[in-house]
């Protein structure tokens, strides 16, 4: 402390005698002078040296000089106790440094035309603590944030508040991990409290809103809508296996009562920015040819923490710049211009029609989400996952009548009289339990009072296909012959994927059945499955690949294909390579999930992939790519993102794989060569992959479509062959597309 009074003592007689001298030699408020070298020699262009100088203002620099700028390693003093220490370039703050305030409170990281712009840390003066990524002075990308209180928060940020994925813990153990918006809970998300109950569901501005479950610790949940509103409130309240009771609890507590100790703590406001505190050197005030730039420190200055971020009207996602100097070009002056991503067509809305009022199958789907409650809520025995033969018998299936009045059993509704059938109960809830899917957590993506969307066209077989509303489940009506075909194999199917974890078959959830009641006695059948792209990534690229050649080309022309598109073998342009321990649990569960469908008699199956494009490309002649330049850096970044704790957890073997794609060229149209040649052009990618269609057996249709295409076409080529020629076909290609990365 002496050492500190001791250096402000003296700075403070310095400060004095210069700024005496300047009033003397009448300088201007903005003309530096030297205190420290009194055989100054006018300096060459670009030659650096170290001055000690002080502003007319008082203000001190000392430091590495050049061309009448700070450049290099030096330290500025305000008179008002600010301090920076660290690198300049030209007269401007970049690069690594440490701004302190006279209040205690710090900033030391990576700044950028005097902005606090990169990775960084502010502790501030009431012992709040943020470490993570800056744009322009806002907190802006991963990072996390301890608060004076106690509380901590851990995801991302933009323009200075919580916005996307992050978890907020409180002092006293509660905690919310989902999504943020502008610095409050918005979104689905997840809230425990420390006494085991747990709310998972929507959120809007910190609190509850759409559909949602709250679960006690025994086991009981209620589920429904949510509304601080009591009158729009509804829901169900199921009790757990003891029937212990929670009967007379009110949905309106969890607003009145659970959520009062969980406010979001605003966190300590910064007093001024750095950027604004960046003095006017002699011969910066002019650029783009003799026209005063614009500065922005206008437009930022009078923001903090809690400021409304939306009015910074110029600001993108990832990218503030401004609107008039271009200050976003900072981030690439030196950035690589190795190779670009491919150009994609991105989507603007989620795939598909939603089903509202006035849709012809809008009445199916309140009969399906209507029985979907019915069969997941209704009380059953205790799960185990040694099932006995009875469970798998093809006429184990529970009729349910769904009169519009409603019955003991069901409630009422607006939609026709129909009845409900549920194939196998007992064997669709295991594998549900076998997958890790909540029961709730099934009932509010599927019966939620959100919308299915149906997909534009039906398949090839004429099935139609519908996703939930937040793209967990697949729903894809059924013929007769495929029921029959999942209900025979369905022992050996739940004995398969019980064995293995990493399979990558189709995840099936529930077989189920609506007949309507009348004279159209109309029978429609479905199947719930897992959507194998539901993922916060962007999927660019899709395939569908058999390992056939004959008509396996997408029928659009360039222009119309994007990334919604699937595309098929023939137009497949890439080989996949997996890291060596990936690409050994790859081979190993390709091979037991082809054995699997091979002795079950199935064909015609497909490897669904789709890929999101992570880095610019590669381009490389010796076969092994390594990226040079700025570009590790990007790389490294994002590989840091890319395998954070909360991403790690959710790579599976076929989800959220990291991965390097490989460009390939046909030599020609020729059908015969499946798999083009190496361009050296290569892409870091995120896969995911699984075979889906397994419900096709060899049957007499498919052995007479075989023998007539094989009088037309090369018999290898075609995708109606048996069961084992198309299972060695099928892993043959499979095993040439997907490589060890070398």
């Amino acid at each position: 402390m002496s050492k500190k009074l001791g250096f402000r003592k003296a700075l403070e007689t310095k400060v004095k005698k210069s700024q005496a001298a300047a009033k003397k030699k009448a300088i201007s408020i903005f003309t530096a002078m030297s205190v420290a070298h009194v055989d100054d020699e006018e300096p060459g262009p670009g030659e650096v040296r170290h001055v000690e100088k002080v502003l007319s203002t008082g203000d001190f620099y000392t430091g590495q000089w050049c061309d009448s700028l700070p450049h290099g390693n030096g330290k500025f003093l305000w008179t008002d106790g600010c301090m920076y220490v660290g690198e300049w370039l030209k007269g401007k703050t970049m690069g690594k440094g440490r701004f302190s305030w006279p209040s205690g409170a710090t900033y030391e990281g990576e700044f950028k035309s005097g902005f606090m712009d990169g990775k960084g840390t502010y502790t501030g003066s009431s012992g709040d603590t943020y470490k993570g990524s800056w744009v322009m002075n806002f907190k802006h990308g991963q990072g996390t944030q301890s608060y004076a209180n106690g509380d901590y928060h851990e995801g991302e940020w933009r323009r200075g508040f919580q916005d996307g994925h992050g978890r907020y813990q409180w002092k006293n153990g509660n905690h919310y991990i989902g999504q943020w918006r502008n610095g409050m809970m918005n979104g689905n998300g997840t809230m425990i409290w420390s006494n085991g109950n747990r709310y998972d569901g929507f959120w809007e501005d910190g609190f509850p809103k759409g559909n949602g479950k709250f679960r006690w610790a025994d086991g009981s949940f209620y589920v429904g809508v949510w509304s601080k509103d009591g009158k729009e409130q509804s829901g169900t309240y199921y009790p757990s296996g003891s029937h212990s009771g929670n009967l007379d609890w009110d949905p309106q507590q969890l607003f009145l009562e659970d959520l009062k100790d969980c406010k979001i703590c605003p966190g300590e406001k910064v007093s001024i920015f750095p950027s604004q505190k960046m003095p006017h050197w002699p011969g910066m005030g002019k650029g783009n040819g003799g026209r005063p730039r614009r500065s922005s420190d206008a437009r930022l200055g009078n923001y903090s923490w809690s400021s409304d971020a939306n009015d910074v009207s110029a600001a993108s996602e990832g990218d503030l710049r401004d609107e008039n100097e271009g200050v976003g070009n900072l981030h690439h002056e030196d950035s690589d211009t190795r190779g670009s991503l491919p150009q994609f067509k991105m989507p603007m809305k989620k795939q598909g029609l939603t089903i509202s009022k006035g849709h012809k199958n809008y009445e199916l789907m309140l009969n399906l989400q209507l029985g979907i409650r019915h069969s997941v809520g209704r009380p059953g025995p205790a799960i185990t996952l040694d099932l006995k033969p009875s469970a798998f018998d093809p006429k184990e299936k529970v009729w349910t009548k769904f009169p519009p009045e409603g019955s003991k059993h069901t409630p009422p509704h607006q939609s026709c009289d129909f009845k409900w059938k549920d194939y196998c109960p007992v064997v669709f809830r295991t594998l549900r339990k076998l997958f890790n899917v909540d029961a709730a957590d099934y009932m509010i993506s599927i019966c939620g009072n959100d919308a299915l969307r149906e997909l534009s066209s039906p398949g090839k077989s004429g099935s139609f296909f519908y996703l939930t509303n937040d793209d967990r489940y697949m729903i894809k009506t059924m013929k007769k012959a495929e029921v029959k075909v999942l209900i025979r194999m369905l022992p050996a199917y739940y004995n398969h994927v019980r064995s293995f974890e990493n399979t990558l078959v189709t995840k099936f959830y529930g077989l189920h059945c609506v007949k309507l009641t009348g004279a159209a006695q109309k029978k429609v059948r479905f199947v719930i499955m897992g959507n194998l792209f539901c993922t916060d990534y962007s999927i660019h690229r899709r395939f569908d690949l058999k390992g056939s050649s004959h008509g396996r080309t997408t029928a659009k022309p360039e222009s119309e294909i994007d990334s919604t598109t699937t595309l098929k073998d023939l137009d497949l342009n890439y080989i996949f390579r997996l890291q060596k321990l990936w690409y050994q649990e790859f081979c190993r569960q390709v091979d037991r999930d082809c054995d699997f469908l091979e002795q079950e008699r199935i064909m015609d199956y497909s490897l669904l992939i789709g890929f999101h494009f992570r880095e610019v490309s590669t381009p490389c002649t010796s076969g092994v790519c390594t990226p040079t330049g700025n570009g590790d850096c990007e790389k490294a970044d994002k590989d840091k993102l890319l395998l954070s704790p909360s991403r790690l957890s959710s790579i599976r073997l076929g989800i959220s794989m990291p991965a390097r794609a490989e460009k390939t060229l046909r030599k020609s149209d020729c059908e015969a060569q499946l798999v083009g040649e190496s361009t050296g052009v290569i892409y870091d990618v995120i896969l995911f992959f699984g075979i889906i269609d397994i419900l096709q057996d060899y049957d007499i249709s498919k052995k007479l479509e075989h023998a007539y295409k094989s009088m037309q076409y090369d018999p290898t080529s075609i995708s109606a062959v048996d069961p084992k020629q198309y299972s060695k076909r099928f892993r043959d290609f499979i095993f040439r597309i997907f490589v060890e990365d070398t």
